[in-house]
């Protein structure tokens, strides 16, 4: 019992890696799109915002611990540890294969599939409330990429001209030389350096740093997406694993720490694939166009959290994206196609590869 409780927390941590490499470009990908970040610093910015989002996700977030445990999905959820470990290696093996191919998939699809999967194999397709998966994972699911894409399309001339005026804003950090000219002297003489904070609608060209007012609010929104995020997708892993809690001695909040651990590892060693997909793969975007997809992000994905709602970050980040494509005329349909497959697989492979699982770890 306790090397099987052992494995189930181990797994459950693999699904948390995972996680962080295939997911960690939905909040920040824009920021490297408009050229305000390399990969490597986007990554990280998005990693810090992720940990503290699921900081907090004991306190937010009690209902898709529910959800993601199989009640509501499964009439019964099998006893035991198996059930759990079958899963989460049915999520790991999708997410592994997507990853490695750049592809963004949604965890939260792969986590179903995988329950679906392996409660089926247990207790038969009557063992699945079919209602409660549509109502409570299927809805949002589907509804959630086509609200963004078609949220930013509407919201984009208007609010990308909006925030193009923000460029014109910002606060500067100016050096300016103290000059004394003594009495009987024709050379002035330089007393010293001072540094000046101005703010105003334009900076001058000569500052050493300058904060730009769009810049920043871009910033905040990857901060915050990320944030979202952290807290939206934590809980649905750490569900996994709280069985085995007990048998080993972990509660939920040291077994949420490991989480938040292994979702910023994965984020940091193995989450350029994804990113480069997102930022410039599927289209070009401008600073304000980038803005626009980020803040729809963020708020969707925020509000999503608050209430329970358990949307896929992905379908939410990829759709604001192929919006700005589409407002552009310079989507790459090819990878969208691509991206489409990759999604509508999720469910079916995860679910297959969990099946098999608990088929063979079940006997």
């Amino acid at each position: 019992m306790l090397l099987t409780a052992l494995l189930l927390i181990a797994l459950t941590l693999g699904v948390a890696f995972a996680n962080g490499a295939n997911d960690v470009s939905k909040g920040i990908a824009t920021l490297v799109g408009a050229g305000l970040a390399g990969e490597r610093r986007a990554i990280l910015w998005g990693t810090v915002w992720t940990v503290l989002g699921v900081s907090v996700a004991l306190v937010l977030a009690h209902g898709l611990v529910a959800t993601f445990s199989g009640r509501g999905i499964l009439v019964a959820p099998p006893a035991g540890l198996i059930w759990p470990a079958s899963v989460a290696v049915g999520v790991i093996g999708w997410l592994v294969v997507a990853t490695r191919a750049g592809l963004p998939v949604s965890t939260t699809h792969a986590l179903v599939g995988a329950i679906l999967g392996a409660g089926m194999v247990a207790g038969g397709p009557t063992g699945v409330l079919w209602t409660g998966v549509l109502a409570k994972v299927g809805l949002p699911l589907f509804a959630s990429p086509l609200l963004s894409l078609a949220l930013v399309f509407g919201l984009l001339p208007t609010a990308a001209a909006a925030f193009r005026r923000l460029a014109t804003y910002c606060v500067c950090l100016e050096q300016h030389e103290v000059v004394l000219i003594p009495l009987g002297f024709n050379e002035a003489v330089i007393a010293g350096r001072e540094l000046r904070v101005v703010a105003a609608a334009d900076c001058p060209p000569r500052v050493l740093t300058r904060v730009n007012a769009l810049d920043s609010m871009h910033w905040l929104t990857a901060g915050f997406t990320s944030f979202a995020r952290g807290l939206n997708d934590s809980p649905k892993i750490l569900a996994l694993g709280l069985v085995a809690g007990p048998t080993v001695g972990v509660g939920p909040g040291a077994l949420l720490a490991l989480v938040a651990v292994a979702m910023g590892a994965g984020s940091v060693y193995a989450g350029r694939r994804v990113t480069g997909t997102l930022a410039t793969k599927v289209t070009a975007m401008s600073a304000p166009e980038a803005l626009t997809a980020n803040a729809v992000t963020a708020g969707l994905v925020g509000i999503a959290s608050n209430f329970g709602w358990p949307v896929s970050t992905t379908h939410v980040s990829a759709g604001t994206v192929i919006a700005v494509g589409m407002h552009r005329r310079e989507l790459q349909w090819k990878l969208v196609r691509e991206m489409a497959v990759a999604w509508l697989v999720t469910v079916p492979v995860a679910a297959l590869l969990a099946g098999a699982a608990y088929a063979v770890a079940g006997r």
